[in-house]
């Protein structure tokens, strides 16, 4: 859940999640609707996926137990070197970081070094008598990801608190690197056609070629262009959304009809006990202000 993901975000999600599934094998037993259902608002949906197959591998396959070495762990859906590194030393107690963002922002202001021009592996590896000096392999990965979110943060660092600031050749030198990162931002402008009827409902449809939003119930959603869609489409509002890095222009047209193609089924724009994408439900809120 974690995964470019706050803490604060995701505390609710996981209290919730763990009161449902109290053990990984109970988790295994469970369904993708299930867990998309509990995932529902948090974004990023493969994540959910992806534990999911986790839960029932390692219930099948390891008898319940997390590999102890990075080349099995990353076997497993959805697991890289940082997640398979921050599992190994918070879980196994392994000298291991895990090099994320902030990680990557601390060693490179310790060295004032450009982080495209630091080899981090080759770095930790010169330095791991230095870097795994006690045995509190765990709390080190934990504390060194934490450090960078709380002291040394990509803006207005805490330097004058920092305790590793006798050190810092960012702290001491009158030449700081830059460190913050420029997210690149991509706009799209999309048209959502929406079949609804008298009885508020909304039809969804799987079979969509968006890319970021691929098997998950929509509307009809095309990419702009300058052809203006069939007259039995009314148009209902612009507004804006955004997915990750991606700011999105959308128009949002509708028709009243008690028809609907094959591959579409119905939906209540109020509660649905199925898993709807927090994209999705800002269309239903667009659309529940024609009743």
């Amino acid at each position: 859940m974690l995964q470019q993901t706050q803490v604060k975000t995701v505390i609710p999600y996981f209290n919730k999640f763990t009161k449902k599934f109290k053990t990984l094998n109970d988790l295994s037993k469970s369904n993708d609707s299930e867990i998309l259902k509990l995932w529902e608002g948090l974004g990023y949906y493969k994540r959910a996926k992806n534990l999911l197959a986790c839960s029932k591998i390692l219930v099948n396959k390891y008898f319940s137990k997390l590999p102890d070495s990075l080349e099995e762990i990353k076997k497993l859906p959805g697991i890289g070197d940082y997640t398979g590194n921050a599992l190994l030393g918070l879980i196994y107690n392994k000298p291991t970081i895990a090099i994320d963002g902030n990680v990557k922002r601390v060693f490179s202001r310790i060295l004032n070094k450009e982080e495209k021009k630091i080899d981090f592996n080759k770095f930790i590896k010169k330095n791991k008598k230095k870097l795994f000096s006690t045995n509190r392999n765990a709390d080190f990965v934990e504390a060194l990801m934490e450090f960078g979110a709380l002291v040394c943060k990509p803006k207005n660092p805490n330097c004058f608190a920092c305790c590793l600031n006798k050190s810092c050749k960012y702290f001491k030198s009158n030449n700081k690197i830059e460190s913050i990162r420029e997210r690149m931002i991509k706009n799209k402008n999309f048209d959502i056609f929406c079949y609804i009827n008298k009885k508020k409902q909304i039809a969804l449809t799987k079979d969509n070629e968006i890319s970021f939003l691929k098997n998950f119930n929509l509307p009809i959603i095309r990419e702009t262009n300058k052809t203006f869609p069939n007259q039995s489409w009314k148009f209902l509002k612009n507004y804006k959304n955004s997915i990750s890095n991606l700011k999105l222009n959308i128009n949002l047209y509708y028709k009243f009809t008690d028809k609907i193609p094959p591959s579409y089924r119905w939906y209540s724009l109020g509660r649905n006990k199925e898993f709807i994408p927090s994209f999705t439900k800002k269309i239903f809120k667009q659309v529940s202000t024609l009743f």
